[in-house]
């Protein structure tokens, strides 16, 4: 005996409307966070295949290298090392003058900031968000929040952890902003992201401000989302149309968004990042209270 299944019609209506109903309850209530970052667990391994290529013909180059090209690599290496040892006794002794400077103002900052080394093992394929995935997560000490730079600068920030990867949101996402300062005369602005990794916007910067091209732009460290002085980008372009009460101002990025493999996660001081770590607890404590 033939026994006929569900409409099609009626099928494509409960996917629908249970998809709506995923997406109201994810936007408006935040219910689905732990499902998203459980699949971002699970998804781990994709990652980690995804990178296994290009590991894999690092390996298979490494077998063929030659031993001049090796000389040749250790003296490069050696002469940048020189470089970094002289930069470092540099900083060393700003370090030391600034840290004298704190002390004699009774200032209880620290100066640096703790930092952990992670490497890209995924990017979104999504074309209009400009995420990142890296191999650092909660177990990591990771959150949500946190900046993230490469060698030449401020790169994001962490908007998703899961156990053991994080989702990193790059400055050049069109939802990104980011307070920063020209280092020269310490003119504050806003930095959008355009979803061009190349070019950012410097906005509502007033047309009779002091502001050139070739302006390095750094995080100002206000709303305490990034920490203060981390580079950010350099004035490109100025447009300044008459009547117009704004400048229009591109920036470039200093970070190189669609190169580096390494980043920086960069940690709050010991006092935020213990506050935080209270305030995750008590709202736990809250959620297991309004459950019993």
């Amino acid at each position: 005996m033939f026994v006929q299944g569900p409409v099609p019609g009626f099928r494509l209506f409960l996917i629908v409307l249970v998809s709506a109903a995923l997406v109201v309850a994810d936007a408006r209530f935040d219910k689905l966070s732990s499902v998203r970052s459980t699949l971002a667990t699970g998804l781990a391994p994709v990652y980690w295949l995804g990178n296994a290529p290009y590991e894999f013909s690092d390996w298979v180059a490494g077998l063929f290298v030659n031993k001049e090209d090796l000389q040749q690599e250790n003296e490069d290496l050696r002469a940048r090392l020189m470089i970094l040892e002289r930069r470092a006794l540099k900083y060393a002794a700003l370090a030391s003058e600034n840290n004298e400077l704190r002390r004699l103002l009774n200032s209880s900052e620290v100066l640096d900031d703790r930092v952990i080394v992670g490497e890209v093992v995924g990017v979104s394929p999504d074309p209009f968000s400009h995420e990142v995935v890296i191999n650092k997560g909660r177990s990591d000490g990771v959150r949500p929040g946190q900046a993230v730079l490469d060698a030449q600068g401020l790169m994001g920030q962490v908007v998703q952890t899961s156990q053991i990867t994080s989702r990193v949101l790059l400055v050049s996402d069109s939802s990104h902003a980011v307070p920063v300062e020209v280092v020269r005369n310490g003119l504050r602005a806003i930095l959008l992201g355009t979803g061009d990794t190349n070019t950012l916007d410097l906005v509502h910067v007033p047309d009779t401000a002091d502001i050139r091209e070739g302006d390095l732009l750094v995080s100002s460290g206000l709303g305490g989302r990034f920490p203060r002085g981390y580079p950010v980008a350099e004035v490109s372009l100025l447009n300044k149309e008459p009547g117009e009460p704004f400048v229009a101002i591109e920036a470039t990025p200093k970070a190189e968004l669609n190169q580096s493999r390494l980043v920086l996660v960069v940690f709050p001081p010991a006092a935020s990042q213990d506050e935080a770590t209270a305030g995750e607890r008590d709202e736990t404590l809250a959620d297991g209270e309004g459950a019993g």
